[in-house]
């Protein structure tokens, strides 16, 4: 595990938080081999800073829209998400920047899946499996583990970005490295969040 170094929050309010972190892993669907990174947070981090973490840790540049859908079996209807007039809130909706990980997972028992959709129109879409509770004081996201870099943005979604791999299509910068994965960059972009 990575050590969050700094994260330029006050070390006296680290004691005004239940030492106490989820660790979920994230994979992006549609791809192969597996591009995934697991991650602890603090359980009082919103969906909104939960949505940060996984654009830090996957490497995306947050550039467009996202939601996050759970349910109950493949009915994945509910939906946590900002007020936003392009999202389909339907009869469960929650505000992502008021709900917090603990309000919906204190009381469940892991594990627990749900998926993060990002960028409406190449639609990623990465599930994301809670694994468990750990008791960790920090304030910062920390990086367990990952493979494989990060799709570029606008690559033409999983298909585009799989045809592109496989050498079916010719377009990515031969600067790109579908078999890299900079774990120290990530958890520099992790360190940069301030989970209160």
């Amino acid at each position: 595990m990575l050590a969050c170094v700094t994260c330029g929050l006050d070390p006296g309010m680290a004691k005004q938080v239940t030492p106490e972190h989820y660790t979920f892993k994230v994979m992006l669907y549609q791809i192969e081999p597996t591009i995934w990174r697991e991650v602890s947070i603090p359980s009082t981090a919103t969906f909104f800073q939960l949505h940060e973490v996984i654009q830090a840790a996957m490497g995306w540049e947050d550039k467009h829209l996202h939601e996050f859908r759970h349910g109950k079996g493949k009915r994945l209807t509910s939906v946590i998400a900002s007020v936003d007039e392009d999202i389909v809130q339907g009869d469960d909706f929650r505000d992502e920047n008021v709900t917090t990980l603990r309000e919906l997972f204190g009381r469940r028992r892991f594990p627990i899946r749900m998926l993060y959709r990002y960028d409406f129109r190449e639609d990623w879409i990465h599930e994301i499996a809670f694994a468990k509770k750990v008791e960790n004081d920090s304030l910062c996201p920390e990086l367990i583990g990952g493979e494989r870099n990060c799709p570029p943005e606008d690559a033409g979604g999983a298909h585009g970005y799989q045809a592109c791999v496989d050498g079916d299509l010719d377009w990515m910068d031969d600067s790109y490295d579908p078999e890299h994965f900079d774990a120290q960059s990530a958890q520099k972009r992790l360190n940069k969040l301030k989970i209160s």
